[in-house]
């Protein structure tokens, strides 16, 4: 039961109305009055499955049409033949199925396959892979990365996406999900930003803290204090030509040292993407400086003349 606005029964206007979709009317459902017709049925026309038998697929409607290929790929699918005019003399279909696509089509529709498994196996959302999809369309139509390898194009292009959207992931995160090498991504990766003057943001300690910290079930005081940590490292410059990721390692081991929620190097460094001793040369360049690191109202487990020397 349902009413539509604007339509009522003038002898019951607020009697609810009953539709009935088989003959297209709309009836008062305290009088029986048919108060409207040619009602339109919005629900599916039939019901389809891919795996019924018989190869007949009862959809009127394809997949969206995606803007990025370059060719329309709608496309009119035929039936199987019935009956005696559906083949020829010697008992053969008189009509097939015969979908051309272009090779430059092809490329991009298995790369977008490409980006999109590679996206769903780190969980990384639709923006990032429409936005890599976007990129892989502008470096395919600008033929610099000829030679390369189009699923190393791929992996740099969803790195790129994620770094622009402000969810960067490590490399060695993107290489987990891909086929080739990092050293290989790198490149492409360079050469996407030199040739098509793609900018991407420095990558920061915080960029990846939240990440980490919450991976690691750590507490939010211990996440604060990090974060804390890793910026006054960089902004004194005590841990210069680190990277980003290993000093951000390396003040969440500090930062759960002084607490009582503690995680040791290898179980940071699993989650990182970096080994043991990077973290721990990084620690060893804050430690001596740790007092100045740690935020003023940080409760100390441990404090910071106990702290792990190494």
């Amino acid at each position: 039961m349902s009413g539509t606005a604007g339509v009522a029964c003038k002898f019951h206007p607020d009697a609810p109305l009953i539709e009935d979709y088989r003959a297209g009317d709309q009836i008062c459902s305290e009088c029986g009055l048919v108060v409207g017709d040619r009602v339109i049925d919005v629900g599916s026309e039939w019901r389809t499955f891919s795996n019924e038998k018989g190869g007949e697929d009862k959809s009127r409607v394809g997949g969206a049409e995606n803007t990025l290929l370059g060719s329309s790929d709608l496309s009119t699918i035929i039936g199987p033949g019935r009956g005696g005019a559906s083949f020829s003399s010697d008992g053969n279909a008189m009509y097939n199925n015969r979908r051309t696509v272009s090779s430059s089509d092809r490329t991009l529709i298995n790369a977008f396959r490409t980006i999109s498994n590679m996206a769903d196996r780190i969980n990384l959302p639709k923006t990032i892979i429409d936005r890599a999809n976007n990129l892989f369309k502008m470096v395919s139509d600008g033929k610099n990365l000829k030679g390369r390898a189009n699923d190393a194009i791929a992996a740099a292009c969803l790195y790129i996406a994620c770094r622009q959207e402000g969810v960067p992931r490590t490399f060695k995160e993107i290489v987990a999900v891909s086929t080739v090498s990092k050293k290989e991504i790198g490149r492409c990766f360079k050469l996407i930003l030199k040739a098509h003057d793609t900018s991407v943001e420095l990558i920061t300690t915080g960029d990846f803290m939240s990440r980490f910290c919450g991976t690691l079930s750590l507490s939010r005081d211990v996440q604060k204090a990090a974060t804390c940590i890793a910026k006054k490292a960089v902004d004194l410059d005590i841990v210069p030509g680190r990277s980003p990721i290993s000093v951000a390692a390396a003040a969440i081991y500090m930062a759960s040292q002084a607490s009582d929620d503690k995680r040791t190097q290898r179980e940071i460094a699993d989650i990182a993407g970096v080994a043991d001793v990077t973290i721990r040369q990084s620690y060893k360049l804050l430690l001596p400086r740790a007092a100045e690191l740690f935020p003023q109202d940080f409760k100390f487990t441990t404090p910071i003349e106990n702290l792990p020397q190494n």
